[in-house]
């Protein structure tokens, strides 16, 4: 995450700079420690209005999961413009909102059949491929796939995904 704010700055900030010149140094060329990171991200972000974007949290295993809430934590208290718009399962959600203590605005999204099959026509278009499919193929895809999916989702009657904004 800090190497993408970095990236989108006219220069790098000289603390930053100093800090990964300075771990060159050590035995081995370590990074930053995580504390460290976290000061970084919080002077970036203290500056200027800040939207941080993370995909599938809920796939980060718990301990690591913990550790990237607890640092945007840390970052949020000392950038009060910035927000933050993670998407997960609904399962994270009582742990995004113990672990930020801030205000978590939820919006459930559950997949149509139509929403699936318009992917899948997007995805096989990009086919590298094409001549290994036929139309049979094909058909089993648009088929099998909507129809398998929108089971799970209605056999679990919960939503897919959620997208999470934190203020």
């Amino acid at each position: 995450m800090l190497k993408q704010m970095v990236t989108g700055m006219e220069r790098v900030p000289e603390d930053i700079s100093r800090a990964f010149q300075d771990q060159k140094k050590v035995i081995g060329g370590c990074r930053p420690q995580l504390a460290d990171i976290v000061k970084m991200l919080q002077g970036i972000t203290s500056l200027q209005s800040t939207f941080v974007c993370i995909d599938a949290l809920d796939e980060c295993v718990g301990v690591q999961r913990f550790r990237v809430l607890e640092s945007l934590k840390q970052t949020l208290e000392k950038s009060p413009r910035t927000r933050i718009f993670i998407t997960g399962r609904p399962h994270i959600l009582a742990e995004i909102e113990r672990l930020l203590a801030r205000r978590v605005e939820n919006v459930f999204v559950n997949p149509t059949k139509d929403d699936i099959i318009t992917y899948l026509r997007a995805r096989l278009g990009e086919d590298k491929m094409p001549d290994s499919m036929d139309e049979s193929l094909e058909a089993d895809i648009l088929e099998k796939i909507p129809e398998n999916i929108s089971e799970m989702c209605v056999g679990a009657m919960t939503p897919r995904t959620s997208f999470y904004i934190i203020r």
